[in-house]
């Protein structure tokens, strides 16, 4: 049996949840260990009962670093125990750092570094950054694997900043499909004089964004709301769930599962909120975040910003809504005159495009863990070039005339 021990710095993150499922419907068996975040409460996942390193918070880096050393001291007695991996998968730079002191523990076994965001500091060019960089190189050197979400992270970040040299595998943040079938994107027909519903789920962040849609929301006079799920950043917001009571159009009904409550959520809005501005021209520019997928697989059609690569691929497919800039007069004058033709105009693009560039099957999970198997063979063995935009362009482009795969 293949066994992957995956770290992870937030063990109720829905992602991990998601990561976990795709490689056991693979065919790995996967040991789950890392840190809590802050009061989240853990659980098993499909039986995986996860092993807990310690507590850490939101936006508290010190506190981070303090308790990924603690945990690097006692990391042979929390592993005491468990069985050899074949492979160690590394969620983020202070999960790699501890997947190094495991490997040695266990005897040498191969590492895969996950890294589906490019954190500001790593971007900083003051002291912070070239240190953090430092330790990413450090810990990154025996890396036989780089899993990334977006080519835009290796074009801008990886290949021109970053020390590490692995190969690059590209996992987008599609939505997990492990039934089969692919059921198609249905049409939509919407009640006459319904407002339209803007869905913004899973990451709550963006503090612009919030401000954004609640001024916007507000100018509509109710021909526009904003429905809110998943997980606030409290870090980033004075006072969220006051600021959204206060809003007359925007409402929050707190967390989901995912990928289970996933087409009951999007069924119940028109767009899915696909901008952010949490990294404004760094790594907002690059990701291609979980709700772009999730909002175009299940019949809602993404507003997008121009300029960053969630508008490339939205728009290379024609379904996206897309702002020439983040000013209130934009998103207004874009909306003023949208109607029922415009919406469904999009929307048959969506239906064309079908199911296939947003999820991941059962299929492409067994060649996730496979890809990882293969990380046991000598390195040279192993290698495969970086992603490049115009590569997944191709990619995309296939993929939407290859439906019945």
């Amino acid at each position: 049996m293949f066994r992957v021990l995956y770290l992870v710095h937030d063990l109720s993150d829905p992602a991990v949840r998601r990561r976990v499922l795709m490689l056991t419907a693979g065919g790995a068996a996967v040991t789950l260990a890392g840190f809590r975040r802050g009061e989240n409460r853990l659980a098993e996942i499909e039986g995986v009962a996860p092993l807990e390193f310690g507590a850490t918070a939101d936006a508290r880096f010190a506190q981070r670093l303090l308790a990924v050393a603690g945990a690097a001291s006692r990391l042979p007695r929390l592993l005491a125990g468990l069985a050899r991996p074949d492979v160690i998968l590394a969620r983020n730079l202070e999960m790699l750092a501890l997947a190094n002191r495991a490997s040695r523990h266990f005897g040498g076994v191969p590492i895969a570094y996950e890294c589906l965001d490019v954190h500001r500091l790593l971007l900083n060019t003051g002291l912070a950054g070239k240190a953090l960089r430092a330790a990413e190189r450090h810990f990154g050197r025996d890396a036989r694997l780089l899993v990334t979400s977006s080519p835009a992270f290796v074009e801008h970040y990886f290949k021109p900043l970053s020390g590490i040299r692995a190969p690059a595998h590209l996992l987008e943040n599609q939505v997990l499909e492990l039934d089969g079938g692919e059921t198609p994107i249905q049409t939509r027909t919407r009640p006459d004089g319904a407002p339209w519903r803007i869905g913004w789920f899973g990451a709550i962040r963006c503090r612009k964004s919030l401000d954004l849609l609640a001024a916007f929301t507000r100018h509509m006079e109710g021909r526009f709301e904003v429905v809110l799920r998943g997980r606030p950043a409290r870090s980033e917001f004075d006072d969220f769930n006051g600021f959204v009571a206060r809003e007359p159009y925007l409402r929050f009904e707190g967390p989901y599962r995912n990928p289970e409550d996933l087409s009951v959520l999007y069924a119940n809005v028109d767009f899915t909120w696909a901008v952010d501005f949490f990294e404004e021209g760094q790594n907002s520019l690059w990701l291609l975040p979980n709700r772009l997928y999730e909002g175009c697989r299940n019949g809602a059609l993404p507003i997008v910003l121009d300029g960053t690569e969630t508008a490339r691929l939205a728009m290379h497919l024609g379904v996206g809504v897309s702002l020439a800039d983040a000013r209130l007069d934009t998103l207004i004058d874009r909306f003023t005159s949208f109607d029922e033709a415009a919406y469904q105009a999009l929307h048959a693009n969506l239906v064309a495009a079908g199911p296939r560039p947003w999820i991941l099957d059962r299929a492409d999970c067994a060649a996730f863990v496979q890809r990882l198997a293969a990380l046991r063979q000598p390195a040279e063995q192993t290698a495969t070039p970086h992603p490049t935009p115009s590569l997944i362009a191709s990619k995309v482009a296939s993929e939407v005339n290859c439906h019945d795969r």
